[in-house]
């Protein structure tokens, strides 16, 4: 089968387009972001929009869709600790490979990381979860979230407006880092605690339990091109980087050269 032929076939019948051309969009819009990154952060392009509020909240809706996505479809996984594991360890490799290769941009408890994570831990107490009234755990979550959104700055409250201060004694290592407690020396350029994220997955299960099988009857084809990248969004997401810094490393040299 040549790409043609995979970018214009049909989903499996247990997949839902809908879904898959999220996914898709999604994945579109961080390849864009992160080639965004890239020509700020190794080209060095005097860019200060990308510092800003704006680009700021459009990282936010990647990521935010990524978790909320990731914690419905596992509502409907069959083999959600297999898959936690492989996306747990594809984070672990990222890591290394950024610990090895590029300690200048490291990334430690990444998004990958972080929505592994969630998927172990939702294959450990899913029975116990299932039996919370679905629209009671979306609220809930919600409003877990909003209230430990910025644990990381030591403070709860709702959104950014500060009610509780936490203890220095709670941000002591990685180990802290890694539930949301990172201490003044942590530093990952992608850094996705389980606390709050943890909750945003958990708000996409809920959701899944609440609408999902109104959602899954959707019959919408979404286009064939985005619901392909949306299909093969873990092993894209594991390549894009990569293949951003060549073409764009490619063009650079090349311009230099004309």
């Amino acid at each position: 089968m040549n790409w043609r032929e995979l970018l214009q076939s049909k989903p499996t019948s247990n997949r839902c387009a809908l879904l898959d051309f999220i996914r898709g969009l999604t994945v579109l819009n961080m390849i864009a972001f992160h080639a965004c990154w890239d020509l700020v952060y190794l080209f060095h392009m005097p860019w200060s929009w990308y510092s800003s509020y704006p680009a700021y909240i459009w990282q936010q809706c990647i990521c935010c869709t990524f978790i909320l996505l990731s914690g419905f479809c596992s509502g409907m996984s069959r083999h959600l600790f297999r898959r936690g594991l492989t996306v747990f360890l594809l984070g672990a490799i990222i890591t290394a490979i950024t610990i090895l290769f590029m300690p200048e941009n490291l990334i430690l408890f990444g998004v990958l990381t972080c929505i592994g994570s969630c998927m172990l831990i939702m294959a450990g107490i899913r029975k116990i979860l299932e039996k919370i009234p679905a629209l009671l755990g979306i609220l809930m979550n919600l409003l877990l979230f909003s209230f430990t959104r910025h644990i990381d700055n030591q403070f709860l409250g709702i959104w950014t407006k500060p009610l509780f201060y936490l203890p220095d004694n709670l941000y002591q290592n990685y180990f802290t880092a890694y539930f949301g407690f990172p201490n003044y020396a942590f530093y990952s350029t992608d850094y996705f605690a389980l606390i709050p994220w943890l909750f945003l997955f958990l708000t996409g299960f809920f959701i899944y339990q609440f609408l999902g099988k109104h959602i899954l009857k959707i019959n919408w084809q979404g286009i064939n091109f985005i619901n392909f990248i949306g299909r093969h969004a873990l092993e894209i997401y594991a390549l894009h980087q990569p293949v951003i810094y060549f073409i764009l490393f490619l063009f650079f040299h090349l311009v230099k050269s004309a």
